[in-house]
Order: structure tokens, then C-alpha cells, then sequence
């Protein structure tokens, strides 16, 4: 009676940070994971350290190390990098790993639904005066009834834009339809068809910050965009508008915002900053009419949790030679735009 060797598990280079494999897999798929595939974890930074006979066995990266063209060509079974970060990072040669027919996706739909609650939180919080009429109370010098809405809206039925309308503008759509706001979208990236066909308005840049009660921005840093939000485009909200920054601060002229917020010109909120975390003694801290939140919108445990899960679902199709699915693929044509900078915190 012959017998036959077990067939080789494929190997998988787990370099994730700053996470790391408990926090992007429940207990049972970290199981299903290594019951499939022989996992090599390593620091990320000491990747091309590891042996030849390692690198050229690796079929799939779970992470987003750095990329030489010289690691690139010692990984020549690579099939797939699967970026947990959430973000695209400027650090690898995309154009081969295209030409190798190499795939490179994100988890970031993760992290849409999260942020998009956030920022309908953040609306009705500034529209409302939620926070504020709060701290007042604490403090025994609130207003009843009328005389403390004399600045407050209703987000129903009210103009509303967004700048970007990836998987988290297209997750606050769907929030906002309850509220039945009269929706504008911007997005240089997409024809106009796409938008109308979902429901919203498209718009040109300019009009978008002119005619918009509440503002959200949900676009991703590339090397065109990088402060193209600045102190003329501020100006051109309404009095009392709310400019929601959801996506990264470098988006943004930082400066400009914090003055507009200053003068009372409009109102913000902001999820990411500049530096993180910011100074102790930076004025945004105290700065009344900014309301502030640590980079916190996605970083829930449930939603690093259902990146793993993303990942198993698109290993098994690239295991039977398709493409991956789950995970949002990077394209050709805009990855080597994209400027975010890595998180450094879960």
C-alpha cells in the first residue's frame, strides 16, 4: 500500500504592523488560517532578511511592508499583498508588481460603516449643539428650552455635500437617506453617471463648498489633492456651515480651517490632525466650535476583526486562480497618486 505526503500548505509572510494577526482575526479564522497555510510572521522592517528559499516560497503578504525592486525580485511566488493597513502607502514598486500580474489590496471597506457613524454623529452634534449644551449643564449655566437652540438646525432636509465618494461616502449616503438631505457629490475619480445613478447631485469643486449647509471630506491624500481644501475654499462656505474632515488632515489647509473656526465663520469637526496626537498646548485643543476626536472613527474591535475574514474569503479564490474579490484591488492608474501616511496607532 503506497502512501502519499500531505501536500504543502502554501506559505503566507505576516508582517502586519502596527497590527498584528489576534487583532485582525477571530479566534476561529486565526484557526482556519494556520490550519491552511504555513504562516512566517516577521518584522516588517527585516523582511528582506529572511531567507531566499523563505521569500520565493511566499504566495501572499499580509501586510504593507516596504518593497524593494530587489525584495520584489526574490519574491517570485508572490501573488497577492494584502494591505491591513487601510491605506495605500507609497512603498513599494506598484508598476511591477503589476507587470507580474501581482495583486495589491486594501481591508479600508472595513472601516466604512464606522466612520461614516461618526460623521453623522459629528453633524448632528454640531448642528444641534449636543456636546456643548452638555458641558453647560455640567457646569450650571445652561439654557432651557427655546433660548438654547437659538443656533440650532435640523440636518433633515438639509443640503449636504461630500468630497470623495469611496466606500466611506458612499456608507454616509446611505446614512443620510433616513434624513432625506438634498445630496451633492465631488469626485474628480468618477463620471457623473455613477453619481446620479446612486441617488446624488454632481457637482464642480466650487459649488460644492458654496451651496452645502454640511460639508463631509472622505478623500483619500494623493499627490494632486495635498491641502486642496485651503483658506479661498473655506470662504466659500455659508455662514455657520460644518466642514467634517473623515479621511486624512493633509487634505486640508489645517491652518486655514482653525482660523475660519476661530472667527466663527464656520464650524468643524475632525477625526484626524496634522500631527498625531497633537501638541498639548496646540489652540485646536481648546478651540471652541472644533469639535475633535483621536483618529478613533474606525477603530473598533469589530471592524479589525472582519478584515480577517475579508482576507480568508479572497485567499481562497486566489487559491483556485481567481482574483480577489472582498478586498478593494488597487488600480494601475491611481496607486501611485495615493500620499496617505502610515498609522503608527490601532
Amino acid at each position: 500500500m503506497s502512501t502519499q505526503e500531505p501536500a504543502q500548505r502554501p506559505l503566507v509572510i505576516s508582517a502586519p504592523a502596527p497590527r498584528d494577526l489576534d487583532l485582525i482575526f477571530t479566534a476561529n479564522a486565526r484557526k482556519d488560517l494556520q490550519r491552511r497555510y504555513d504562516i512566517h510572521e516577521v518584522d516588517g522592517e527585516r523582511l528582506d532578511e529572511l531567507p531566499d528559499n523563505v521569500l520565493a516560497e511566499a504566495r501572499y503578504i499580509i501586510g504593507q511592508p516596504s518593497i524593494s525592486p530587489e525584495l520584489l525580485d526574490r519574491l517570485s511566488s508572490l501573488r497577492c499583498v494584502f494591505n491591513v493597513e487601510g491605506n495605500l502607502i507609497d512603498n513599494m514598486p506598484y508598476d511591477r508588481l503589476f507587470e507580474r500580474g501581482i495583486h495589491v489590496v486594501t481591508t479600508l471597506s472595513v472601516f466604512a460603516q464606522p466612520v461614516a457613524e461618526i460623521g453623522l454623529c459629528f453633524a448632528l452634534n454640531m448642528l444641534r449643539d449636543v456636546v456643548e449644551a452638555d458641558t453647560a449643564f455640567r457646569d450650571g449655566r445652561e439654557d432651557w428650552g427655546l433660548a438654547s437652540n437659538q443656533d440650532a438646525r435640523l440636518l433633515f432636509g438639509s443640503d449636504v455635500g461630500i468630497v470623495g465618494y469611496g466606500e466611506i461616502g458612499r456608507a454616509l449616503h446611505r446614512l443620510l437617506a433616513a434624513f432625506h438631505v438634498k445630496l451633492s457629490v465631488f469626485d474628480p475619480w468618477l463620471p457623473a453617471s455613477t453619481i446620479r445613478d446612486a441617488g446624488a447631485e454632481p457637482v464642480d469643486f466650487d459649488s460644492l463648498f458654496s451651496k452645502n449647509d454640511v460639508v463631509f471630506i472622505a478623500a483619500a491624500v494623493t499627490t494632486k489633492n495635498q491641502g486642496f481644501i485651503d483658506e479661498k475654499t473655506i470662504r466659500m462656505m455659508r455662514p455657520d456651515a460644518s466642514l467634517i474632515l473623515l479621511s486624512r488632515a493633509d487634505v486640508v489647509d489645517f491652518d486655514a480651517l482653525i482660523a475660519a473656526v476661530k472667527e466663527g465663520r464656520i464650524r468643524a469637526a475632525s477625526d484626524v490632525f496634522p500631527q498625531e496626537p497633537m501638541p498639548y498646548d496646540h489652540p485646536v485643543r481648546q478651540l471652541p466650535g472644533f469639535l475633535k476626536s483621536a483618529h478613533r472613527a474606525g477603530a473598533l474591535d469589530s471592524a479589525f476583526k472582519k478584515m480577517g475574514d475579508l482576507v480568508l474569503e479572497d485567499m481562497a479564490l486566489l487559491d483556485r486562480g481567481l482574483p480577489p474579490v472582498r478586498c478593494k484591488r488597487a488600480e494601475r492608474e491611481t496607486v501611485s497618486l495615493m500620499r496617505s501616511r502610515p498609522v503608527s496607532v490601532n
